[in-house]
């Protein structure tokens, strides 16, 4: 099940904080270390969560700055740190990384544990220090395979494993993207979206119309995910600390939320949209 939100809806975010987590996957049968690997005897977390942000060039500067603010604002603030103190192991992993073409992924942030107000400056402070960098064309499937992998690196045990896509145009360079989601929710792994809709679809940023069913029917699935559209610079903030609440406490809340379109069902926006944009002006 797969659910969409619009961040006119974020005061659902409060209640994620200041609630008991439910929903949430129960930890496996206890082993003896004997029988465990030395990564499945280490301490658990309640959730792997890979940041996946685009900085392709139809990102500007100032949304790229807003954005690296967002997560970091959103890591350290109140409502996340009770969110996380909630949880069956009250801590997370997290890893970040900047993506764009299909060879083009940058980890900013190697897997780190967030366990409480520490951990979270130390993230929050490492995501601000690296300069903002911009990169030509838009691979959500090379960041989702690129991502997979790092899973394997983590060096904690999570009760979910989450990749986050954000970006603000479709796929147009590498694989199909339906390919590369398809292979990650065959692994259990969760993809959820937060597609940027700030601007008019124009011919110089490839953006599209209804980026949000795009990133629906296209880019995310598996066990409770969700996408979260921004369609104001205003929402930027707010949108990505929602979408980190959510993560944290592993679950989606009754009411403001309406379930995405059924998987089974046709793709409502062309999962080829991005490559056939491009070939049709580049030929290439």
């Amino acid at each position: 099940m797969r659910w969409w939100i619009s961040i006119g809806a974020a005061c659902l975010a409060g209640m994620i904080a200041g609630d008991n987590v439910a929903g949430v996957a129960a930890a496996p049968p206890a082993r003896t270390a004997a029988q465990m690997s030395d990564k499945e005897a280490s301490p658990s977390v309640d959730v792997e969560l890979i940041l996946a942000v685009d900085v392709s060039y139809s990102m500007d500067l100032d949304e790229l700055a807003i954005q690296r603010e967002g997560y970091a604002q959103a890591i350290v603030s109140r409502e996340f740190l009770q969110a996380l103190k909630n949880g069956p192991n009250g801590r997370i992993a997290i890893t970040y990384f900047e993506w764009a073409a299909s060879g083009d992924q940058k980890i900013i942030i190697p897997w780190r544990l967030i366990d409480g107000p520490e951990t979270a400056d130390a993230v929050a402070a490492e995501i601000m220090k690296t300069p903002v960098r911009r990169a030509s064309r838009t691979s959500i499937s090379g960041a989702i395979y690129f991502a997979m992998p790092l899973f394997d690196e983590d060096p904690y045990r999570g009760l979910r494993r989450v990749i986050d896509i954000s970006g603000d145009g479709p796929n147009n360079s590498g694989s199909p993207v339906t390919m590369a989601r398809d292979t990650a929710l065959s692994k259990g792994i969760t993809i959820n979206g937060l597609p940027i809709m700030v601007k008019e679809p124009s011919y110089s940023t490839m953006d599209i119309e209804n980026l949000d069913w795009y990133y629906e029917d296209c880019v995310t699935g598996g066990a409770g995910s969700f996408v979260i559209s921004i369609k104001g610079r205003d929402e930027f903030k707010e949108a990505i600390r929602t979408k980190l609440l959510m993560e944290v406490a592993g679950r989606t809340p009754p009411g403001h939320i309406v379930r995405v379109a059924d998987e089974a069902k046709e793709p409502r926006v062309s999962c080829m949209v991005g490559e056939k944009i491009w070939q049709d002006r580049w030929g290439r």
